[in-house]
């Protein structure tokens, strides 16, 4: 163990993680709080909680390594790039950014953080989100104008998203509105549900093609709840390919992919971003190639 000597400057007593973060910015508070809960946060040498106040021109001592560690070297299709964005092909299984114990994992975020100029932390530049599991489209700033810009137009739902999904049989009508509130589910936290007493959520689809048993959908998510694509086809008892969470079919992969984003950049106006169709879309819906 490497201790770091961290003293409170202040003339006030001061929790001990906010301590460590005004010494340690570049990092986020869940990842410095796992290391209160690895014993690496210490007082005359005992480790402490990060609740514990900590006096005036007292020093904790602090061990960081763990979250030094540098994520794997990865490289991610890119799209577009220019000054102030970067557009890039997430591949499906890998996460947006680093969180909780993934903190060390390679991901988009640790993908373009030397594209981007300041802006620190594990979340640096990422201006939205796509799940692990979900391949596709993402758009990322490489400056705090840029992130601050995007993330507005993102707040008013000015963004056009469109996904494609693949689900077993036909769905019936054809296209339509899914206009069904959403909320966390308190037995399986990192699920979410139906609930009448949810969060609005709405989504527009369309049934593209249908070939041999699956059918090829566009979606546009007319709200941005995690999750949302997912758990509105599980209540059409149309959950994506792949989709286990939810009650879908086994695949190797879920079926679900951000085919194409439109935003409005800061210096060019409205630009709308495709990513190209996984082959193992196309193989399960020949027609796909089109796209």
């Amino acid at each position: 163990m490497s201790f770091t000597t961290i003293i409170n400057k202040t003339q006030n007593p001061l929790r001990a993680d906010v301590l460590l973060a005004s010494f340690y910015p570049q990092y986020s508070r869940a990842a410095l709080t796992k290391l209160f809960d690895m014993n690496l946060i210490q007082k005359n040498s005992v480790a402490i909680k990060a609740g514990e106040k900590i006096q005036p021109n007292i020093s904790i001592f602090a061990d960081i390594s763990p979250i030094e560690q540098v994520a794997d070297v990865i490289d991610i299709p890119i799209i577009y790039q220019d000054d102030n964005i970067i557009v890039v092909n997430k591949p499906a299984g890998m996460i947006s950014h680093a969180r909780g114990k993934y903190w060390d994992e390679a991901s988009v975020a640790s993908f373009i953080r030397d594209k981007v100029s300041g802006m620190v932390g594990e979340r640096a530049g990422i201006v939205h989100r796509l799940d692990r599991a979900t391949s596709g489209v993402m758009v990322c700033a490489k400056n705090t104008d840029t992130l601050s810009f995007i993330q507005k137009q993102f707040s008013k739902r000015s963004v056009q998203k469109t996904y494609i999904a693949i689900v077993n049989g036909d769905i019936e009508p054809k296209k339509g509105i899914i206009d069904i509130p959403l909320a966390r589910n308190p037995s399986k936290p990192q699920t979410f549900v139906v609930n009448a007493n949810g969060k609005s959520a709405q989504t527009e689809y369309q049934v593209t093609y249908q070939e041999g048993n699956f059918s090829a959908l566009q979606l546009h998510p007319l709200t941005g709840r995690t999750h949302q694509l997912r758990i509105h086809l599980q209540y059409l008892n149309k959950p994506i390919v792949g989709d286990t969470l939810y009650g879908g079919q086994k695949n190797e992969r879920l079926m679900l992919h951000a085919h194409s984003i439109t935003i409005n950049s800061p210096d060019k106006g409205i630009q709308t971003f495709k990513a190209p169709l996984p082959k193992d879309f196309t193989n399960l819906c020949s027609q796909l190639s089109t796209l």
